[in-house]
């Protein structure tokens, strides 16, 4: 696991903040000690909270407690407890909870996800996509670890995998068939996934040793039939599905034995229902 640095929360706090609170600011009596506890309204796992809690610390406030990423609460738990002046407290509020309402629902929404995969294939993994909120990655990935899924890939530097735009070099597929032997040999330590959308296509990249196979919105019987051919044959390759899969209906696909399901819907699966507590000390 890992922590967002300062620097990078600072530029979080300065998006929302880079003057002032204009509202406590024209307040009185701003200096007033306050206390804060940031709860749940639904069943979460925690995650980023280490970070919600630094945001309080930069910005003044004591921590009293907070529960830590990848924690089961129920509804009505407190994530964080924090105390401080009235004024630190309002600044520390809202930045703290938006990122926890984003956060925690993307882990707990992983979680749900993970579960129903595991109850029908033991051996298939949640990854998830580098299609994370723009500016957001750390958060998102943070969050999705804090599920139990792995990142399918981190970005377009660590990892090989061709989609159909890929072959638009090459005359025919047959052509870039040939091209996969060369592209092992260059990155001997790197595994070549390819994206397929038809069983004849999946297939001529098992016989021309593609390490992964991708089946990109395949229908279900056509991927059952592409894993036992695999399960056959290419027992050493691994196949991994994905395209518009989501908690709806991720189940249909962890049915059918596959290595690995990968999707987006995480990133963008709404916020949790986040309260917060404020009380003066008077």
């Amino acid at each position: 696991m890992f922590n967002l640095t300062n620097e990078e929360l600072y530029k979080y706090i300065n998006e929302d903040l880079p003057y002032l609170d204009l509202t406590t600011y024209i307040q009185t009596n701003k200096d007033k000690k306050a206390t804060l506890e940031i709860y749940t309204r639904e069943d979460i796992i925690v995650a980023c909270s280490e970070e919600a809690a630094s945001i309080a610390k930069l910005l003044g406030c004591k921590v009293k407690e907070f529960k830590p990423s990848k924690t089961n609460l129920k509804k009505g738990e407190v994530i964080l407890k924090i105390k401080g002046t009235y004024e630190n407290i309002q600044q520390t509020l809202k930045l703290s909870q938006v990122l926890l309402e984003y956060s925690c629902k993307i882990a707990t929404q992983t979680n749900n996800m993970l579960k129903i995969i595991k109850q029908h294939n033991s051996t298939c993994e949640l990854l998830t996509t580098r299609k994370t909120i723009p500016f957001s990655k750390k958060m998102c990935i943070k969050a999705i670890l804090c599920g139990g899924a792995l990142p399918h890939r981190l970005g377009l530097s660590e990892s090989i995998l061709f989609f159909d735009y890929h072959r638009k070099l090459y005359s025919s597929n047959e052509e870039f068939y040939e091209q996969i032997t060369n592209f092992k040999k260059q990155l001997p330590e790197k595994k070549v996934i390819i994206e397929s959308e038809t069983l004849k296509d999946a297939k001529n990249l098992m016989k021309y040793k593609a390490d992964v196979i991708q089946l990109d919105k395949m229908p279900l019987d056509e991927i059952e039939k592409l894993v036992n051919y695999k399960n056959s044959n290419y027992p050493h390759i691994k196949l991994l599905v994905a395209g518009g899969i989501n908690l709806s209906n991720v189940e249909n696909y962890a049915k059918l034995k596959v290595d690995g399901i990968v999707t987006s819907s995480i990133y963008s699966c709404g916020m949790a229902n986040i309260g917060c507590n404020l009380k003066i000390k008077h």
